[in-house]
């Protein structure tokens, strides 16, 4: 095979060929409408890709164009000849990746972050209980008063603005591992925590398992799952992800459950496209499968089980911003304002353009800060308008994201970004059982 061959196979070349370059992507696409050039649409990238798999341009030409793509799959929806935008940029990513010069430190940082940290339960709770004696001990007040976190890397010192308060390690030691509701359960599920949602958002992930198991299930945590491999695919790292994937098909297969539940909109269209990381007809591909059926958000089970009563009033009005890869990638779009509605004395307010990305894209917002600045300053407009309280969101990423967003606006005080697990845990949740035996 020659070294164009194994280039066009490893950038997805035969996927390209379907883009007629209609330019319907181009309207829906929120870098194209920040950056107005056509290398920063769909269909731009699309052929740029197709000419260096052409052997007509050099790698070096994809570099900016793919980096400052969101992945947000906005133009897989609108895309009338199906193309397969997400393989064709997760194959670019790739081969970016590999055509990189690095220094050694820098590969040293990206080896010990992709490999060691973000996979690892013992450093994402380290870096939990870490920023939580952080916030405890007065060192953050002291950081912020001397500007120390101007120093931070990746733009952090932001972020660190909008993290929430966390959990104690002993709180966090407390939680078990498996959770069994009072009746016979309606169903045996197994919840993937996710390595930042535990970290950084463990009190959303202790109210997942709280309205599961109000909803009468029996709940899971498989102790070796482990990061579903999102981040890495979004930084050309492919088989570091489909080696995370293999782990978690083999972590969840032990458990024989039901369903796979998920609250991170990134982590469940990662984990519903594990099929395709695999030769069709391959023994994992194969197995792949059987996992993806078995894969939700925690919104559609919620909906499916139809078991618990939101029972105190909630006298907010909110407006809904979903994720993009829940949307686009997962197709869950109807589910969460199904549950905000079920709210007593909740009002929801529609985004004018609830469609548009938020700018957090995984990394994207510490890599190319400005440009997803600017994404999110167009969002936080349409936000404002509807003049809510609170913004739902269904992933930790737009989570901190539209927290920033709130700081941008300096409408901290006024207005509160939170995730819809959290949300739905003020409003009183019973399971209609339990109201039943207590009766």
């Amino acid at each position: 095979m020659s070294s164009l061959q194994e280039l066009q196979q490893k950038i997805n070349y035969e996927k390209t060929i379907d883009c007629v370059q209609c330019g319907y992507c181009l309207p829906v696409c929120p870098t194209f409408e920040t950056m107005e050039r056509e290398t920063h649409s769909p269909r731009g990238r699309i052929n740029l890709v197709k000419m260096v798999a052409e052997g007509k341009a050099d790698i070096d030409v994809l570099e900016d164009p793919i980096e400052k793509c969101l992945g947000c799959m906005a133009c897989t929806t609108v895309c009338p000849s199906n193309v397969q935008y997400g393989q064709i940029l997760e194959g670019a990513k790739d081969v970016v990746e590999q055509n990189k010069q690095k220094s050694k430190p820098q590969k040293g940082v990206e080896n010990f972050l992709f490999d060691s940290f973000f996979p690892s339960k013992g450093w994402m709770d380290t870096l939990g209980n870490a920023t939580w004696l952080y916030q405890k001990s007065g060192v953050q007040k002291v950081a912020r008063k001397l500007n120390l976190t101007k120093i931070a890397p990746l733009n952090m010192e932001h972020f660190e603005k909008v993290i929430p308060d966390l959990p104690s390690p002993k709180e966090r030691k407390k939680r078990a591992n498996r959770y069994i509701s009072k009746r016979p359960a309606t169903a045996k599920i197994a919840f993937f925590t996710g390595c930042v949602m535990d970290s950084m958002f463990f009190e959303t992930n202790k109210n997942t398992i709280h309205l599961l198991v109000k909803s009468g299930a029996e709940v899971i945590l498989p102790k070796q799952q482990t990061c579903c491999g999102a981040l890495h695919a979004h930084s050309g790292k492919v088989d570091e992800s489909i080696e995370l994937a293999k782990a978690n098909i083999k972590a969840f297969e032990e458990e024989q459950v039901d369903y796979i539940i998920n609250n991170a909109g990134g982590c469940g269209a990662r984990l519903i496209e594990y099929h395709h990381l695999f030769e069709e007809g391959s023994e994992w591909h194969e197995r792949a499968k059987k996992f993806v059926t078995k894969v939700k958000d925690i919104t559609q089970i919620l909906v499916e089980l139809d078991q618990i009563e939101y029972t105190k009033p909630v006298h907010k009005t909110v407006t809904y911003q979903p994720s993009c890869h829940m949307t686009n990638v997962q197709g869950v779009i109807e589910p969460p304002k199904q549950l905000l509605n079920k709210i007593p004395g909740l009002t929801l307010k529609e985004l004018k353009r609830p469609e548009f990305c938020c700018g957090s894209a995984g990394t994207y917002n510490m890599l190319q800060y400005d440009e997803s600045m600017k994404i999110l300053d167009m969002k936080m407009e349409d936000v404002c308008s509807t003049k809510a309280s609170d913004v739902v969101t269904t992933n930790p990423g737009c989570l901190l994201q539209m927290k920033l967003g709130i700081e941008r606006e300096g409408t901290t005080g006024e207005m509160e970004a939170v995730h819809i697990v959290d949300l739905l845990a003020q409003a009183g949740p019973v399971g209609k059982w339990e109201k039943e035996t207590r009766g």
